[in-house]
C-alpha cells in the first residue's frame, strides 16, 4: 500500500485555485457576454439566454455521477482535466450557436441547447472533482484559507476575462466574438492543465476506491450516501442557503433602480460595492479559521453568516418601505459581509464533511451537494423575478414585491442556519454508527 499523500502547502492551494479561476473565467463569457449580445446584438427575447442558463445549471444535477467516477478511479485528475476541456470546447460552440441566431435561428437553437447542456456537464465533472481533490489534501487548519483562496481566485478570473475579452469585441463583429471566445477558452484550459499537473501524483487506487468499485454501483453508492443523515442534512443546508443567495444577486440592481430611483450607473457602483463587502467577508473568515489558533468553527461562521444574511435581508425589506430615509448602502455592505461569511465558511464545511461517513464516497457526496447548488440556482433567479413580476403586475407595487421576496429569503437563511445547526450532532452519531458496522 502506498503512503499516503503529503497534504498541499500553500502553492499547491493556489495553483488548484487557478482550476476554478480557469472556470470561471469561461463561464462568466457564457452567462454574461453571450446573454447581452443576444438580447442586445440580435435583439432575441431576454428569456432564451435565460432558459439556456438555467439548462446549464440544471444539467449538473448528474454532479453525484461524476463524483462516482473518481470514486472508482481513486483520481480527480482525469475528471478535472476532462471536465475543462468539455466546458472549453462547449463555451466555442456556444459563441457559434449565438452568432448564428441570426441567420440561421432553428439549427442555431438546436446547437445551442446542445452546447449549454455540454458547459453544464464540464462545469459538474471538473468542479466537482476539484473540490473533492482539495477536500483529500487540504489540511483541517487550512481549509478555511483555502476555500477563501478558491472564491477569490474564481472572482479574479471573472473579472480579469471579462475586462480583457470586452477590449477585443468593440466595435462589435461576430468574427470577433468567436476568436475572443475560443481564445479565451484555449486559455483557460491551459492554465487549468497546467495548475493540476502533478498535483496528484499517480498511485495505486485507495483501497476504499477498490472496494466502492468491486461492490457498488453507482445507484448503490447514491443510496448509501443518502442513507447519512449528515450527508441529508447538508444537501437541504446547501439547497436552501444557495436559493436565497441566487434570487438575491438579480434583484439588487432593479430594486435600486425601482424602488431608490437609481440610475444604471450608480446601481452598478450599488452591486461592486456588494462585491466589495463579499470579499471582505471571505477574507475575515479565512484569516479566523486558518492556522493553529482559530477564532470560532466553520460551522459557527456558518450559522452566523446565514443569521447575519437574514437580518440583512429583513433589512431590505424595510428600506424598500422607508425608502428614500433607509440608508441603503449600509444594508447593502451589511449583506455582502455576511454573505461572504456564510459562504467560504459553507465551502470549507463542505471539504470536512466530505470525507464524513462510509468511506470511498467522498465524491459522491460533494456531487450530491454541488447537484443541490446547482438547482438552486437554477430555481433562484427564476423564481425569485417571477415573484417580482407578478405582484407588480397584479398590484402595482414594486415595494411590495421587493419586500416580499426578500423576506422569503430571509426565511431561507433562517431555515439554512438551522440545518448547519444541526450538523455538528448528527455528524457525531452518524460516525460512531459508521464504525459500529464496519467493526461488524
Amino acid at each position: 500500500m502506498n503512503p499516503p499523500m503529503a497534504p498541499l502547502g500553500w502553492l499547491g492551494i493556489i495553483r488548484l485555485g487557478l482550476v476554478q479561476a480557469a472556470l470561471g473565467s469561461v463561464v462568466v463569457l457564457i452567462t454574461s457576454t453571450l446573454n447581452r449580445v443576444m438580447v442586445v446584438e440580435y435583439a432575441l427575447p431576454a428569456v432564451l439566454p435565460g432558459v439556456l442558463v438555467a439548462l446549464h445549471y440544471a444539467v449538473q444535477i448528474i454532479r453525484p455521477r461524476f463524483g462516482y467516477g473518481s470514486d472508482r478511479g481513486g483520481r480527480c485528475t482525469p475528471w478535472i482535466v476532462g471536465g475543462m476541456g468539455a466546458l472549453s470546447i462547449g463555451g466555442i460552440l456556444c459563441a457559434l450557436a449565438t452568432v448564428g441566431m441570426s441567420s440561421h435561428p432553428l439549427p442555431a437553437l438546436i446547437l445551442a441547447v446542445l452546447a449549454y447542456a455540454l458547459v453544464g456537464m464540464g462545469v459538474g465533472a471538473a468542479g466537482t472533482s476539484l473540490l473533492v481533490l482539495l477536500a483529500k489534501r487540504v489540511d483541517d487548519r487550512r481549509r478555511a484559507a483555502a476555500a477563501t483562496i478558491m472564491w477569490v481566485l474564481m472572482i479574479a478570473g471573472f473579472a480579469i476575462t471579462s475586462t480583457t475579452v470586452g477590449r477585443f469585441l468593440d466595435p462589435y463583429a461576430p468574427e470577433r466574438l468567436i476568436r475572443a471566445i475560443a481564445t479565451a477558452a484555449a486559455i483557460a484550459f491551459a492554465v487549468a492543465f497546467g495548475a493540476v499537473l502533478r498535483v496528484e501524483r499517480t498511485a495505486a487506487p485507495s483501497i476504499a476506491a477498490k472496494e466502492s468499485k468491486a461492490n457498488f454501483s453507482f445507484k448503490t453508492a447514491l443510496r448509501r450516501v443518502w442513507s447519512e443523515p449528515q450527508a441529508r442534512g447538508f444537501t437541504l443546508f446547501v439547497f436552501t442557503s444557495m436559493l436565497a443567495y441566487s434570487a438575491q444577486e438579480l434583484l439588487l440592481e432593479p430594486f435600486a433602480g425601482l424602488v431608490y430611483g437609481y440610475t444604471l450607473g450608480e446601481s452598478t457602483q450599488l452591486s461592486g460595492l456588494w462585491h466589495s463587502a463579499v470579499l471582505i467577508g471571505l477574507v475575515t473568515v479565512g484569516i479566523a479559521c486558518s492556522g493553529a489558533r482559530r477564532w470560532g468553527s466553520l460551522r459557527a461562521w456558518t450559522i452566523g453568516g446565514c443569521v447575519a444574511s437574514a437580518f440583512a435581508l429583513l433589512g431590505l425589506a424595510c428600506a424598500g418601505i422607508m425608502a428614500p430615509h433607509w440608508p441603503l448602502r449600509m444594508s447593502v455592505v451589511a449583506l455582502g459581509l455576511s454573505n461572504g461569511v456564510f459562504a467560504v465558511a459553507a465551502i470549507g464545511s463542505m471539504m470536512e464533511l466530505a470525507h464524513r461517513g462510509k468511506a470511498g464516497s467522498a465524491g459522491v457526496r460533494m456531487g450530491l451537494w454541488g447537484a443541490a447548488q446547482a438547482i438552486a440556482f437554477a430555481l433562484g433567479g427564476v423564481v425569485g423575478t417571477l415573484i417580482v413580476d407578478s405582484i407588480r403586475y397584479f398590484f402595482g407595487s414594486p415595494v411590495a414585491a421587493f419586500a416580499v421576496v426578500f423576506c422569503t429569503e430571509a426565511w431561507l437563511f433562517f431555515l439554512a442556519a438551522g440545518f448547519a445547526a444541526q450538523l455538528n450532532s448528527v455528524g457525531k452519531l452518524q460516525v460512531s454508527a459508521t464504525a459500529t458496522v464496519d467493526a461488524a
